[in-house]
Parts: structure tokens; C-alpha cells; sequence
């Protein structure tokens, strides 16, 4: 640490600061500092997950083989209140420790070697224990190779898995690991929806929770009623914010009581955005469509949502090669309706590194002003929240150049660079036989025909 705090400007990666600044050079060096001690912090979690599975092996070998299941259980109770003990914490939490132990050890090497490298949080590691639970050895090695291979065919794109934040880590985890389980997702779909729930929690300060264990397009739709509504009622005169207006308005829904402030209110369409693979709208496939500020639904879902006349299904015309849209240049500041859509389907969020502020509360900016030259075109656009867009505007953060298909990455004031989360699309499934091993002339001129 006092190398690291000790080191000149020069070996900073720093790139935006004079050379005689030493309040600049001590702020280089505190988050250098920061860095290696986030990778010191792994590399403890890795040397704990070691101690804990090789701790577990060595009790077992111990004792002679368990006689009975009881006896089993016995052993491995005695074992979490060691630890449990030990750490002074609690025993559930030692048992979760013991499990995750176990599993980074023998099903998940590859994520234990980036945690020790100081490469993954403990956090991320977690993550990819509590996204395999379930999957056979095979399935898991699959996740993993995916997020943490570089080499792998079709790997995980934009920023590594280490530099997300864990909420948008378990996000793509969980995104690629529905379209890749062994089991459909509709069978287990049908299986979770046998599961559905009411929760309630009491919480400090005379308040409580209440959650609902619910399919997602119900749920969706449920907080974008209540969002609808909620914007329908502000104004100047109104003193509760969105927030709270939310709260108000779905308790008077659900009680059927009018409160004092729970006026009419304009009649708002909710927005929802689903992105629906050909084929399996059709019927032909059980590929999974993606439901904005959700993830991955059912085929039958989305073609539920279709059939029942959902009013928020866009068109969008791409180019059929690679599904990019058409460059508007600068012949417009404004953008028109569709590319906006688009910029929603490819960037998903606020594209700042960590935010998970969803589309419709998002600005689409210039990434290059239009004062400055920008064209108004997909790869010169990014949303960004109202937060974050204020941040461009008024510090030294400034976001990195966009593609048609991927969004921006960003540079912080100091010079480093964190590069963007992209979507980790993939191409339609086809069913077995429909295509031609060739296809004809005709069908060819077709093709080109339609993009031109």
C-alpha cells in the first residue's frame, strides 16, 4: 500500500491532470489504492472459500461413514455451528458459506481462479453460485465459460464480468442462463406459476412490506398501471412525489377507497416494450422473448401478450443482415419515434456503468453534440438518465463512441476507462429442417432487393 500510494503521477493511468498537481496525484494514488485493496478483498474471500471446503473434506474424512440419514444431518449441523462460531456469525449464513464453498470448488473452478486473481468480486462470485443452483455440471461449466472464458465461442460482450455492478451482473447471468437451461423455459414457467404468493413483512417505524410472487407480464403490467397513474396526478399543486403517488395509488386500487389526494387523473397508457423473435411469435419455435426492464418471458407469454391486443408491440425496419437501423444523419435534431425505440432495444438502461434506470424515464443525447458536428444516428446516441446527463454536462466524465448495436462505454475525469454492458443477443433459432442447405438465386435477389 505505501508502494502504491507512494507512486508518481507518471505510472498513473490517469491522463487528464498536469503533471504538478500533487492534490490530483494523492487522489490518482487513494483510488489506485482502492483497487488493490478490492483485489487483496478477493483474494481473502478465495483463501476463505479454500479453508471452509477443505475444512468440510477433511471432518468428513474423519469420521467413519454415516449410519443413517439423522446421523448425517447430525455431522453436517455440527460442522455450521463451527463455523458459524468461529466467524461469529450466524448459522444460516455459515451454511450458505459452506455451499458456496462447496460449489465454487467443485463445479465452479474457473470462477474461484478469477476470484483469487482479484478479477471478480466475492459478490460476482456468489452470483454465479446462486444462477447454477439447479444446473447439472455441464449447464454450470456453461454459464461460467461464458462470462469468464475469453476464449469462448460467443462469449460475453462489452465490459468483463468484474466490471459490472453485481445487480447488472446477476441481470445478464440470469438473462443468458434462461435461454441456455437444459429445461425449457415454459415448463418451468408453468411449474413457478404453482408457486405464486402474497408476502408480508412488518419493518421498523409503524411501516411494512407487502410483495407479489407473480408472473412477470402481470407484474409488469401491474407497476406500469401504477406508474402511469401516478405521473397522470403531478403537477405543480401536488406536494407527493412519483414515488409516493405510486404507493397511494395501488393502495386505493387494492382497498377500493379514495384517499383525499387520489384524484382522476388523466388516462395514461402504460409503455411496454417486448422484443418478440419471428419464429416463435408464429408458433414455430419456444425461443423466449424479452420483456423491457424485465428479461427473458415465455414464448406463450409474448404471444399472449400479442394476441390479446397489447398495445405496445413497435415495428421497427432494420437491415436484415445485421439488425441495424437506418442513419438518420443531420438532417434532423429531433429524433423520430422509431429511433428512439431502437435506442430502447439496444441500450436497455441509462448506460453509465452501475445504473439500472430504465428506458422510459431515460434521455436520448448526442454523444457528439449537434453544435459540435453529431449527427442525429444510433451510433451517435445513448440514453442516459437525468442524473447521469447532468453529470456529462457538468464534470469530466464523458462517454466513450457507441455502435449501432452496442452503447457507449465511459471515461472518467482521471483518464480510466470503463467500457459498456451490452446485451448478449444471439441469432434467431431456427427449427431443424425449415431452411435449405442453399439458398436459391431467386430467394437470394430477394434478400438484396429488400435492403436495398
Amino acid at each position: 500500500m505505501a508502494e502504491v500510494l507512494g507512486r508518481s503521477s507518471g505510472d498513473s493511468d490517469g491522463t487528464n491532470r498536469d503533471d504538478h498537481d500533487p492534490l490530483g496525484d494523492l487522489a490518482d494514488s487513494c483510488l489506485d489504492g482502492l483497487g488493490v485493496v478490492a483485489r487483496i478483498e478477493a483474494a481473502a474471500a478465495a483463501a476463505k472459500v479454500h479453508f471452509l471446503a477443505t475444512y468440510a473434506q477433511a471432518t468428513d474424512a474423519v469420521e467413519p461413514p454415516a449410519e443413517s440419514p439423522y446421523e448425517s444431518s447430525a455431522r453436517e449441523m455440527s460442522q455450521v455451528a463451527e463455523v458459524a462460531c468461529l466467524l461469529t456469525i450466524g448459522e444460516r449464513a455459515a451454511a450458505a458459506l459452506l455451499g458456496d464453498a462447496h460449489a465454487l470448488t467443485t463445479t465452479l473452478p474457473a470462477a474461484l481462479d478469477a476470484l483469487q486473481a482479484g478479477k471478480i468480486s466475492w459478490q460476482h462470485a456468489r452470483i454465479l453460485v446462486d444462477e447454477t443452483t439447479g444446473l447439472d455440471k455441464a449447464a454450470a461449466s456453461a454459464v461460467e465459460a461464458h462470462f469468464l472464458d475469453p476464449d469462448a465461442p460467443n462469449g460475453a460482450r462489452g465490459a468483463a464480468a468484474g466490471e459490472l455492478a453485481p445487480a447488472r451482473f446477476r441481470r445478464k447471468v440470469r438473462a443468458w442462463r434462461e435461454r441456455h437451461h437444459p429445461e425449457s423455459l415454459e415448463i418451468r414457467h408453468a411449474k413457478s406459476v404453482e408457486d405464486r404468493r402474497m408476502e408480508y413483512s412488518p419493518d421498523r417505524n409503524g411501516m411494512a412490506w407487502v410483495s407479489l410472487y407473480m408472473p412477470a407480464d402481470k407484474a409488469c403490467a401491474i407497476w406500469n398501471k401504477a406508474t402511469a397513474l401516478a405521473r397522470g396526478l403531478q403537477g405543480p399543486d401536488e406536494p407527493r412525489t412519483l414515488t409516493q403517488i405510486k404507493v397511494d395509488e395501488a393502495a386505493r386500487l387494492l382497498l377500493g377507497t379514495a384517499g383525499k389526494n387520489a384524484g382522476a387523473g388523466p388516462s395514461l397508457k402504460a409503455d411496454v416494450l417486448v422484443t418478440v423473435p419471428a419464429l416463435s411469435l408464429f408458433g414455430a419455435t419456444d425461443e423466449p422473448a424479452d420483456l423491457d426492464n424485465y428479461g427473458p418471458i415465455p414464448a406463450s407469454m409474448a404471444r399472449k401478450l400479442v394476441s390479446e391486443g397489447a398495445g405496445s408491440f413497435y415495428r421497427v425496419l432494420v437491415d436484415p443482415r445485421d439488425g441495424a437501423p437506418l442513419e438518420i444523419g443531420r438532417t434532423s435534431y429531433r429524433l423520430p419515434e422509431s429511433l428512439k425505440r431502437w435506442l430502447r432495444m439496444r441500450d436497455g438502461k441509462c448506460t453509465f456503468p452501475g445504473c439500472s434506470n430504465s428506458s422510459p424515464d431515460n434521455e436520448a443525447d448526442h454523444l457528439i453534440a449537434w453544435e459540435h458536428g453529431g449527427a442525429t444516428g444510433i451510433s451517435n446516441l445513448g440514453q442516459l438518465c437525468p442524473k447521469h446527463h447532468r453529470l456529462k454536462h457538468r464534470t469530466g466524465w464523458k462517454p466513450g463512441p457507441a455502435a449501432t448495436n452496442s452503447p457507449p462505454g465511459w471515461v472518467s475525469p482521471t483518464g480510466r476507462r470503463y467500457n459498456a454492458e451490452q446485451l448478449d443477443g444471439e441469432p434467431t433459432l431456427w427449427p431443424p429442417g425449415l431452411l435449405q442447405e442453399e439458398s436459391s438465386p431467386l430467394e437470394a435477389l430477394i434478400v438484396d432487393y429488400l435492403v436495398a
